[in-house]
């Protein structure tokens, strides 16, 4: 299922997709404008202009320490997506007071950050201005990816530009229910589900390291069937002991795992979020709509608030005449860019459960479009140039 991709599809067609746009302004095809896009960011690699800059390295024992303490501070905060951090795949500048951090890498001449500073808001101002600091002493442009509309305040003050990458989509467990009308195709596509003996199961995470086996056989199943290698930074990574961190919910057909999704669950508001998910192509239609339906009344058995389900990228960008450029540009993009991403069908899928939309922001230093921070960011989740051309 497309809408299971993830947004790094997102980004690497908003890449291809734009330039091809273009392109095809001045009457080149499509495929040649994509080629082109594949030269420009080879040349740029070859040449060098895309630096790494030198920085010390860092001691395994440090990198160790640090991931230790922002994961001491999970529990203490309100998003359970900060616990992307587990990854280890990032690094880590924490507040004075050590009650707060950034999780953010670097590629090209680009330091990233990802989502809002964890911690209290009050720490969150000099910690972004710590972090600008880093990167201007370091030659790089800081940039802010997936932040929330709280961080907009503090992007102006900080003089960043902020332009809108998509929404979020959370669902209120509280109030979700299949009762009524509205929730009939649904229900039945559940209900068929169970009649044609698919079985949902909630793993805890102290039982997940005796399915890890079947869970990677589903993983590599997956991503030989999509021809994809493991993304990181922003997307969870099948690493054995960051999967079994948390719980995992499962789909079983016949006592075989078709389908999982790893879940975090540490958070001090009763917030959960939907990280990893694989499948097994062709099962059955509704498979994923048992998965997510089942977790959603899972974790509200358990007390859970809201589940985060993630981001629809490019959704929900105005086009009016006073917009912002990059808005026009992405809608285009949400509204012809099929070919190589489904984002109405990532919106729709989402759109099943009824969540709260909320914008998520890409903030940068300078004016213009930021083509430089977006390629800059895409290769980092993509792994390289290698992973953004794969299709």
């Amino acid at each position: 299922m497309l809408a299971l991709l993830g947004p790094i599809i997102a980004e690497e067609s908003l890449l291809k997709f734009g330039w091809g746009l273009v392109l095809a302004r001045h009457g080149i095809d499509a495929t040649e404008g994509t080629l082109g896009l594949s030269m420009v960011l080879g040349v740029i690699a070859s040449r060098g202009l895309v630096r790494i800059p030198r920085r010390k390295r860092e001691r395994a024992d440090e990198v160790a320490d640090d991931l230790a303490r922002a994961v001491a501070l999970l529990p203490q905060q309100r998003d359970a997506s900060a616990g992307l951090v587990r990854l280890g795949d990032k690094r880590i500048l924490f507040s004075e007071c050590g009650q707060g951090f950034i999780m953010y890498a670097r590629r090209g001449r680009s330091l990233v950050a990802l989502f809002d500073p964890v911690g209290p808001k009050h720490l969150w101002a000099p910690l972004v201005e710590r972090f600008i600091a880093e990167a201007r002493r370091s030659r790089s442009r800081p940039v802010f990816y997936q932040v929330s509309a709280d961080f907009l305040p503090l992007a102006v003050d900080m003089r960043l530009q902020a332009l809108k990458l998509g929404e979020q989509a959370v669902v209120d467990l509280e109030k979700f229910t299949l009762a009524g009308g509205d929730w009939l195709k649904l229900r039945r596509s559940i209900n068929r589900a169970e009649r044609d003996g698919l079985l949902f199961e909630l793993v805890p995470a102290e039982a997940v390291p005796a399915i890890l086996d079947e869970l990677a056989a589903v993983s590599d199943t997956w991503l030989s069937a999509h021809m994809a290698g493991e993304k990181g930074f922003s997307l969870g990574t099948f690493d054995r002991s960051y999967v079994a961190a948390g719980p995992v919910a499962v789909i079983r057909v016949e006592g075989r795992i078709t389908a999982f999704a790893s879940l975090m669950t540490v958070s001090s508001s009763g917030d959960a979020f939907i990280d990893l998910m694989r499948h097994v192509p062709g099962v059955h239609r509704g498979m994923m709509d048992l998965l997510f339906v089942k977790i959603m009344e899972s974790l509200k058995g358990q007390g859970f608030r809201t589940l985060n389900l993630g981001m629809a990228p490019l959704a929900g960008l105005c086009s009016h005449r006073r917009a912002p450029a990059w808005n026009h540009l992405a809608r285009q993009i949400f509204e012809h860019g099929e070919r190589f991403y489904n984002f109405r069908g990532v919106r729709a899928f989402k759109e099943k459960f009824d969540p709260d939309w909320q914008p998520r922001y890409l903030a940068v230093a300078g004016q213009g479009l930021p083509v430089l921070s977006l390629i800059d960011v895409t290769l980092l989740i993509g792994g390289g140039l290698k992973g953004l051309m794969r299709k």
